[in-house]
């Protein structure tokens, strides 16, 4: 490399030449810019006369811009090629061409000076007007600048006006669009990884002033050195740049061994797409070596090996000197293969002797022996084989006397480059690649290609079919090529191909980049291949067309051992046959393990693609086998565990697509239903624990009738069936139904074993479970007493059965309010389940659950955290993580959190039990979308209200496809929905919720039901914010008559509707009867919750607005006082309700005058909004935003009119957000910001007049905006 001169920047700031020594360099910067006119150049400096002169040259900025900014950098010494190079000198401008490329590379920082991009301090439209010139610059359009932006590591950008644009990294994504080079050239990958022909595009459309400089600014980028001469032109340029590249990449020995390349002798790959990641991971392996490098790739038949390796080839010929194919699918095709290279190297070098002294016609091993020993000459270092095909391996397990061993094929020498590709995974030649499928975007490129049909990327049925061949190129091909040739559609291919998939697949056109041509024999050499070695596999492929494709395991097969078929039980009976016959199939690439290991469920899985699959039903099994669908089903229906058993929500995960499956052949009639009863029973069972219940019902209801059939109606076995259709019409919320099956069960049972019987026992237990969702609770204490008596009396009172009704009479009692009698429900069962079962068991720590609940609704916030994470500890170690148990549990820590006002936790624990949920349940599951309803109700809490309807909406929706429109808990979410309407100010959309949220209760719980109430009471919240007065106090005593004779006077639900009658009689003006039910509501709140209870403090909270508007000041200021004081102790001072109570004593002491104290009591209030919910939010957030309409009051007050203005203008913009323009609250700020603004007029026009020079006197301006306050009635 040429000796490089640098420029100094001394201390006063003088710039000078640091003449090139042979010593180290010292750091410095680089320059890169296009030039321009009056540049500075290496005689300007050197000479020094006319500094003047030299500084109004409009170069010198850029000299000057260089030094400061490396002095920023800390650096002294920086390099520009305008003067730091002595152009009229031949010998040093030839030289530091040759040595450009690495200057820059060596450099510590380059700075990218563009003069035609300008920013300046405008904003966010300043950065879409410089990102439009940036991509527009003179600068990416130059050839010497290629260099420049490859070559050094570090590179920032930077504006006319000095301003850093960016660096290479952080405009990675808009240089690579500008440029076309690749994000790994950027970031500096070697440039020997990128083909020639690559480099090459990078300076396609790139310019220079001097024509030859066309090919010298390449020197670096190809690595090669070359004499410039000026003068050659053009062409004879890039001749000699040509040459220098091959004399670089092919030695000096290039054209003695050089061979074109023969696509004649390749396999057609007109439909591949790039794989990206497959062929750099095969360029890192056979780049430039010193030794042999080699790459096998395997894999599935028809997955694009032979397109891959293809690919390569042509990508990367001009590294190489000759790529030769050859066919390795027996040793004939490798002699032939070798004969045919030996004809080519001829064609091209006659006078080779090695080769041509062999007869081509004669003894091919002498051929194949002529071409090894080409190969390995010496100098012949820079050739790649491609062996195609090699399915076949000779290994000591195989006995096909056909096998081939390709070592006998391989160069002995040390040099040249080897792609293998085969079906077998035990071909351990080189570095082994899985070629694996497509994703879905390649795919739909593939049948873009092969098809003609353009712009499918969006289209739902081209999505659909290209999912259904699941990334297999040779399925994909073959789907395109039909479709270029007819008129289907893609939604009538997938059609035909789930229903007429041989006939559809032998009338499809060939393609002649497969050797096998089609999808239906593609795999049956392969087949052939492992029936030689072991027919069992072969059998094994045939069992598995009656599986699901995913996921089959030894322990899945077990019941098969038992059927009439002698090779079935063969491999069934002992898991070392059935090991032995897997692993074939996955040498041979048809079966794939799971990768993941199912430790909890005992052993991993394997599948096969589900092209694979189909080949399996229609070509290896030529005729359906019922008796073997039959084993299946069986087989499937005996492993559904129970939910007592350990890991039972992983094993029935795995089994549910089993199930799908044997549900389909039941549909289609595919197999004998004669007798499946049982089978029926426990894929029912599998169905409703994994909350699929239509599905459920359909196989209870099969169940039900082979054994009324079979058994009998009043059978023990026909009546358990009878409960279970019980329990599922009681979970998809059709009581009337559930009722009608319990009492048919429980009649039964105590006819046929006796009233005190447990199975009985269990029956009159579900039936207590039953009153209570349907709100008759006494009839459901009856019950749950029924069965506690027997219970102790059958199986004593420490029973686990007995305690677990103990249990459910503390449900009982939580629900009617009575929670002294629920806790001590809870801890007898909670003391019985630790004698008898241990702390840390999962039902021990249901009921340590349950007393959280408790904990939780009695304000016991501290006491209830315990609990749940006892129970979350005890779940995770006994259960796992990701146990549906423990996600509940996980669920409930997100509700405490939420309630204790750490949105962040709350959050954290809402999203991991929803996406354990997701993954153990599925997303349609009934506890998922309860999870997703939690979020709705949080991110509503938080102000995020788009995204609150959005989680409202999916649960809605999944909850009308799960449980039916009108199940209590889908209309739960509908009243959710309606809550959320309500804030966002859409009162009509919300009354629409509310309404048929009451209407759906009113059926399917009657209109006395406390959730029924409920939704009563909300319509009253609707009515009174709506103003209809009238109309809430009959929904709000409607709800309090009903919730007082349904749970009594002092239950908090009823006292939560006293209070909404106290805020209605408050804001009627009939402050004696708010204060009677504020009074009571409060009284009720301190009993049952305690004084500390959040719910309390609202009412106390309430208790002091009342005292306010009454004018009593003192008494308000206390009740506020002891309202924050418990809500920071609750809660913290951050929390929302904190802040509420805040502003309200900020709004008191605005009252009283303290205008002091009321800014910094609103002050925190508005900080502690932002700090909670971030700013964004705050303007989402009524209570925020009220705050802030009253800071505007402040403002106003105290004659801040400007801060007074943004604040309206805040809060208008957050009240049109949320409620909408013409709601009360936009109209009422409106109307302040219209009196400001009129007062503002009123009080210039004054100013400007001279005349009234009191107008803007505090007392007079204040007294305008009451005149103009009273005149557009502003309270």
């Amino acid at each position: 490399m040429s000796l490089i001169r640098l420029l100094q920047r001394k201390p006063d700031g003088e710039i000078v030449f640091r003449e090139p020594t042979s010593g180290n360099v010292p750091a410095y910067a680089i320059l890169s810019h296009t030039w321009g006119e009056e540049e500075v150049v290496y005689q300007d400096l050197e000479n020094g006369k006319d500094k003047n002169k030299i500084v109004n040259k409009a170069g010198w900025r850029k000299i000057q811009f260089c030094a400061k900014q490396a002095a920023v950098d800390g650096l002294e010494y920086f390099w520009i090629d305008t003067c730091c190079i002595d152009k009229k000198n031949a010998v040093e401008l030839g030289a530091a061409i040759n040595s450009m490329f690495r200057w820059y590379q060596n450099a510590t920082r380059c700075y990218v000076y563009l003069s035609d991009v300008s920013q300046s301090d405008t904003g966010v439209d300043d950065q879409r007007v410089w990102e439009e010139a940036f991509k527009k610059s003179r600068w990416f359009t130059r050839g010497w600048t290629l260099q420049e932006l490859i070559a050094p590591r570090l590179v920032d950008f930077f504006s006319l006006e000095d301003k850093r644009l960016g660096s290479k990294l952080s405009l990675e994504s808009k240089i690579c669009e500008i440029t076309g080079i690749t994000k790994e050239a950027l970031r500096g990958d070697a440039l020997s990884n990128f083909s020639i022909k690559e480099r090459k595009s990078w300076a396609e459309c790139r310019n220079t002033t001097i024509e030859e400089d066309g090919a010298y600014c390449l020197i670096g980028i190809f690595g090669v050195s070359m004499v410039p001469n000026y003068g050659e032109e053009k062409d004879q340029a890039f001749r000699r740049l040509e040459d220098e590249i091959h004399r670089m990449y092919k030695g000096f020995s290039y054209e003695q061994y050089a061979v074109r390349l023969n696509l004649a002798s390749f396999p057609e790959a007109t439909q591949f797409v790039a794989r990206e990641e497959e062929l750099l991971e095969m360029h890192k392996v056979l780049r430039d070596h010193s030794s042999r490098s080699c790459v096998t790739l395997h894999g599935l038949g028809g997955m694009g090996k032979t397109q891959l390796a293809i690919t390569y080839a042509k990508r990367h010929q001009e590294k190489y000197t000759a790529i030769f194919w050859l066919n390795a699918n027996d040793e004939d095709s490798l002699k032939l293969s070798f004969r045919d290279i030996a004809q080519q190297v001829l064609r091209h070098h006659p006078s080779t002797t090695v080769l041509s002294s062999v007869d081509q016609d004669g003894d091919l091993d002498q051929v194949v022996n002529a071409v090894k020993e080409w190969l390995d000459s010496s100098r012949n270092t820079k050739w790649l084989m491609i062996y195609d095909n090699y399915d076949n391996p000779k290994t000591p397990n195989n006995p096909d006397k056909l096998a081939v061993d390709i070592r006998q094929f391989l160069p002995q020498s040390d040099h040249g480059s080897i792609i293998i590709t085969t079906r077998s995974s035990q071909v351990r030649q080189g570095i082994r690649i899985h070629v694996q499928k497509l994703d879905l975007k390649k795919g739909l490129e593939i049948v873009s290609n092969m098809s003609g049909r353009k712009d499918i990327e969006n289209d739902p049925d081209a999505i659909a079919l290209v999912k259904e061949l699941d990334g297999l190129p040779l399925a994909l091909s073959t789907a395109g090529v039909y479709l270029e040739h007819v008129t289907t559609s893609f939604s009538d291919y997938l059609r035909l191909y789930k229903t007429s998939w041989l006939k559809l697949q032998t009338t499809s056109p060939l393609l002649g980049s497969y050797e096998d041509r089609t999808l239906y024999t593609t795999w049956q050499i392969t087949c052939n291949r492992i029936q030689q070695q072991n027919p069992a596999s072969v059998q094994l492929l045939k069992l598995w067309a009656y599986f699901h494709r995913e996921d089959l395991w030894f322990d899945l097969l077990q019941h098969a051992n038992f059927v009439d078929n002698e090779w079935i039980q063969k491999l069934t009976e002992d898991e070392l046959n059935f090991n032995e016959a897997i692993t074939l199939l996955c040498i041979f690439g048809l079966v794939d393990p799971d990768k993941s290991p199912r430790q909890q469920t005992g052993a991993r899985g394997y599948s096969v693609h589900s092209c694979v699959h189909s080949w399996i039903v229609f070509v290896l099994n030529k005729e359906w086998d019922k008796s073997l669908a039959h084993m299946a089903l069986t087989c499937v229906a005996s492993k559904v565990p129970n939910t007592n058993e350990k890991y039972w929500w992983l094993t029935q995960r795995r089994l549910l697509q089993h199930a799908i499956r044997q549900d389909f052949f039941i549909e289609n009639a595919k197999v004998d239903i004669e007798g499946l009863y049982w089978e029926f029973h426990s894929l029912g069972n599998l169905y409703s624990d994994q909350g699929k219940l239509a599905e459920a019902e359909m196989m209870y209801r099969r169940a039900l009738e082979g054994k009324e059939k079979a058994l009998g109606p009043d059978h023990t076995s026909t009546l358990d069936t009878v409960n279970n259709l019980g329990i599922l019409y009681f979970n998809q919320g059709k009581l009337a139904e559930a009722e009608m099956m319990y009492r048919r069960a429980l009649e039964g049972c105590e006819k046929a074993l006796g009233p005190d019987h447990t199975s009985t026992l269990d029956t009159v237990n579900n039936l207590g479970n039953l009153y209570k969702d349907q709100g008759k609770l006494a009839e459901a204490e009856m019950m749950y007493r029924r069965a506690l008596e027997g219970c102790e009396k059958a199986l004593g009172p420490d029973h686990t059965s007995t305690l677990q009704t103990v249990n459910n009479l503390g449900n009982l009692y939580f629900n009617q309010g009575k929670l002294a009698e629920a806790e001590m429900m809870y801890r007898r069962a909670l003391e019985g389940k630790e004698k008898a079962l241990g702390p840390d068991h999962t039902s021990t720590l249901q009921t340590v659950n349950n007393l959280g609940n408790l904990y939780f609704n009695q304000g016991k916030l501290a006491e209830a955290e315990m609990m749940y994470r006892r129970a979350l500890e005890g779940k995770e170690k006994a259960l796992e993580p990701d146990h549906t148990s423990t996600l509940d549990t996980v669920n409930n820590l997100g509700n405490l959190y939420f309630n204790q006002g750490k949105l962040a936790e709350a959050e954290m624990m809402y999203r991991r039990a929803l996406e354990g949920k997701e993954k153990a349940l599925g997303p349609d599951h009934t506890s998922t979308l309860q999870t997703v309803n939690n979020l709705g109700n949080l991110y509503f809490n938080q102000g995020k209200l788009a995204e609150a309807e959005m989680m409202y909406r999916r649960a809605l929706e999944g909850k009308e496809k799960a449980l039916g429109p009108d199940h209590t808990s889908t209309l739960d979410t509908v009243n959710n929905l309606g809550n959320l309407y309500f804030n966002q100010g859409k009162l009509a959309e919300a009354e629409m919720m509310y309404r048929r949220a009451l209407e759906g209760k009113e059926k399917a719980l009657g209109p006395d039901h406390t959730s029924t109430l409920q939704t009563v009471n909300n319509l009253g919240n609707l009515y009174f914010n709506q103003g209809k007065l009238a109309e809430a106090e009959m929904m709000y005593r409607r709800a309090l008559e009903g919730k007082e004779k349904a749970l009594e006077p002092d239950h908090t639900s009823t006292l939560d509707t006293v209070n909404n009658l106290g805020i209605l009689y408050f804001n009627q003006g009939k402050l004696a009867e708010a204060e009677m039910m504020y009074r009571r509501a409060l009284e009720g709140c301190e009993k049952a919750l305690g004084p500390d209870h959040t719910s309390t403090l609202d009412t106390v909270n309430n208790l002091g607005n009342l005292y306010k508007d009454q004018g009593k000041l003192a008494e308000a200021e206390m009740m506020y006082r002891r309202a924050l004081e418990g809500c920071e102790k609750a809660l913290g001072p951050d929390h929302t309700s904190t802040l509420q109570t805040v502003n309200n004593l900020g709004n008191l002491y605005k009252d009283q005058g303290k205008l002091a104290e009321a800014e910094m009591m609103y002050r925190r209030a508005l900080e502690g909004y932002e700090k909670a919910l971030g700013l964004e939010l705050v303007s989402s957030y009524l209570p925020a935003l009220h705050t802030i309409f009253a800071f505007g009051d402040l403002f106003s007050q105290t004659d801040r009119t400007d801060m007074a203005k943004a604040m309206y203008i805040r809060a208008l913009s957050g009240y049109t957000t949320v409620q909408g323009p013409s709601s009360k609250w936009s109209r009422q700020t409106e109307d302040r910001l219209q009196a400001l603004q009129v007062v503002s007029a009123e009080t210039n026009i004054g100013q400007n007049e001279n005349t009234m020079p009191e107008v803007a006197n505090s007392r007079s301006l204040k007294e305008k905006i009451r005149k103009l306050g009273r005149r557009l009635n502003i309270r």
